[in-house]
């Protein structure tokens, strides 16, 4: 996908992105920085409103977070190890050789994957290690997993973009030319309210397109048959999401 084709996919919304993406464990970036040759600087591309990008500034000494998308930027989450471009993933204007870890979460599938890794190459010294970073789909605990499974697959399915099925897979069918390196089975987790819940749905691509497509909201009819499986609406339920990760390092 070509940068402004990013641009315009992440553009609108961006707040709602801020407030309800999920964020990630702390252990991963543990793991990435035990297996990067030092944490003097990392590179997280795609970063969106900076969920990942800040957790890295705690165990690096400085990440510089690009995204395509200026609005995703302009919401990104301060921090003050972190220091934000609007940039494509393919030209990030650091020197040769001067980053230790280069991630990408929940982008990768958008990326012209050619460019990407020749810049990682680029940027990347002796050893700087890869990591493509995905999350799969979502479960809900109780009875109301059912309602979002179906929600998931047969309501909105038909209006996923077709780079969604890499991210379903996991970034198995994605070419990855390093040579691959073992991690820890991880998962993310959240303790969401019903609201919460169906404010990060209303943030998914294929809402949009069915909304676009259908001249109606799918996410309301949806919500009411949540809220009556829900119980009481403030009851914060645990959510999970599969984390699936290729890493890799620069020879």
């Amino acid at each position: 996908m070509t940068a402004s084709r990013i641009e315009n996919h992440f553009t609108t919304g961006a707040a709602d992105y801020a407030a309800y993406r999920p964020t990630y464990p702390p252990e991963l970036a543990n793991a990435l920085a035990a297996i990067s040759p030092a944490t003097a600087r990392a590179l997280d591309c795609g970063c969106g409103t900076g969920q990942l990008s800040v957790l890295l500034a705690d165990r690096f000494d400085e990440v510089v977070a690009t995204d395509a998308s200026a609005a995703q930027i302009a919401q990104a989450e301060a921090h003050e190890r972190v220091t934000y471009r609007t940039a494509s993933a393919d030209d990030s204007g650091l020197p040769d050789h001067s980053v230790d870890l280069v991630t990408v979460a929940q982008a990768a599938h958008w990326f012209d994957l050619d460019r990407f890794y020749a810049e990682a190459r680029r940027v990347g010294r002796p050893g700087a290690v890869v990591a493509l970073i995905t999350y799969g789909v979502l479960h809900v605990e109780g009875a109301v997993d059912s309602i979002v499974q179906r929600f998931y697959y047969d309501v909105i399915g038909s209006y996923w973009p077709a780079e969604r099925r890499h991210v379903e897979d996991g970034y198995r069918s994605l070419p990855f030319p390093f040579r691959e390196l073992t991690m820890p089975a991880l998962t993310m987790e959240a303790s969401w309210t019903l609201d919460e819940l169906v404010g990060y749905i209303g943030t998914w691509s294929a809402v949009k397109a069915a909304a676009k497509a259908l001249d109606t909201d799918p996410v309301a009819s949806f919500a009411g048959e949540l809220r009556g499986a829900w119980g009481d609406p403030a009851t914060r339920r645990k959510v999970t999401w599969p984390l699936s990760l290729r890493v890799g390092a620069v020879a």
